[in-house]
C-alpha cells in the first residue's frame, strides 16, 4: 500500500485558482503532499481583485472539519483568509480534540488589491486562539504591522515586531518583506529583470535569520498564500520550522521566476 503524507488548507476559495485554498492544494502536490481542504469563505475574484465574500455556514464549517477528521489526521495544517471571528474558536478547538501538529497560520487581512478579507475581532480572535498553538507563523509587513500596532519601515522594525508576535505565543515567527521600501530600493547585483531584493525575518526566540530573495518586477497573486502552504508541507515532510521556511523561500523564488498571465491583472504564480 502506497503512504503519503497529507496537509490541511482552511481558507477561502479563489475562482482564479492562484490564491486561496486552490493555490495551497497546488503548493503540496509540489512537495509530493496529499492536500485536504476546508472552506472558509467563497470569493468573487479575478486578477484584478476582489469583489464580494460569502462565508460559508458556521455549522457546515465545523461538519467539513469533523467529518474529514474523522477519517484522516494530517501530518501538517495551515489557515489562509477566516472571514469570520469564530472560525478561530473551531480551529482552536478541532486542534487540541484531534491532536493536530505542526499548524501553520497566515493572518490574512487584506487582498493584494486592498479589499478586507477578515470581519472586525477575526485578527483578535486568531491571536489569541491560534497564535499560542501555531509552530510557524507567516504575517507580511502589512500584516505585522496591525497586528503589533507598529509602523514597520525598516529591518529593524520588523525585528520589533517580530518579537512582540513571537510573545503571543507562537514557535516561530517568520515576517516576510516584500513590501518594505527599505528593501525594495537596494540595488539589484544579478540580472536586469530583477528590481532589488526581498527580505523575510525568521525569529524562534533566540536569534534571528535573514533570508534574502530576487525581486521580480511586477505584481503576483498569492504569494502569502503559497509560501505559508510550502512552509507546511516542508513541516508535513519533518522538516523543522527554519529549514522550511528556507525551502519555502527558494521555492517561492522560482514559482515567481515562471510566473504567467492568463488574465488583465496580477500574475499567476506557476505552481
Amino acid at each position: 500500500m502506497l503512504l503519503m503524507k497529507t496537509a490541511l488548507t482552511i481558507a477561502g476559495s479563489d475562482p482564479t485558482g492562484g490564491a486561496g485554498l486552490q493555490a495551497d492544494l497546488k503548493v503540496f502536490k509540489s512537495f509530493g503532499i496529499h492536500g485536504l481542504s476546508v472552506v472558509a469563505a467563497l470569493t468573487a475574484q479575478n486578477t484584478e481583485g476582489v469583489s464580494s465574500i460569502v462565508p460559508v455556514d458556521k455549522g457546515f464549517f465545523i461538519e467539513q472539519i469533523d467529518v474529514l477528521l474523522r477519517d484522516m489526521k494530517p501530518e501538517a495544517l495551515k489557515t489562509g483568509m477566516l472571514f469570520n471571528s469564530w472560525t478561530a474558536d473551531v480551529i482552536s478547538d478541532r486542534a487540541k480534540q484531534y491532536s493536530l501538529k505542526n499548524l501553520v497560520v497566515d493572518p490574512v487581512t487584506v487582498s493584494s488589491s486592498g479589499v478586507p478579507l477578515v470581519e472586525q475581532d477575526t485578527l483578535e480572535a486568531i491571536k489569541e486562539l491560534l497564535f499560542p498553538i501555531a509552530r510557524v507563523i507567516t504575517p507580511n509587513i502589512y500584516e505585522a504591522s496591525v497586528l503589533t500596532g507598529m509602523n514597520i519601515e525598516n529591518v529593524g522594525d520588523m525585528e520589533e515586531a517580530a518579537g512582540r508576535l513571537k510573545e503571543m505565543g507562537t514557535e516561530v515567527v517568520v515576517v516576510t518583506g516584500g513590501h518594505l521600501e527599505e528593501v525594495k530600493s537596494q540595488k539589484s547585483k544579478v540580472g536586469s529583470e530583477r528590481d532589488g531584493e526581498t527580505l523575510d525575518l525568521i525569529y524562534d526566540g533566540t536569534k534571528f535569520y535573514r533570508l534574502i530573495g530576487e525581486r521580480f518586477e511586477g505584481e503576483y497573486h498569492g504569494t502569502g498564500c503559497a509560501f505559508s502552504a510550502a512552509i507546511a508541507a516542508s513541516l508535513a515532510i519533518g522538516h523543522s520550522p527554519l529549514e522550511s521556511a528556507r525551502t519555502a523561500k527558494e521555492f517561492m523564488n522560482n514559482v515567481i521566476k515562471k510566473a504567467y498571465h492568463p488574465g488583465k491583472g496580477m500574475g499567476i504564480l506557476n505552481l
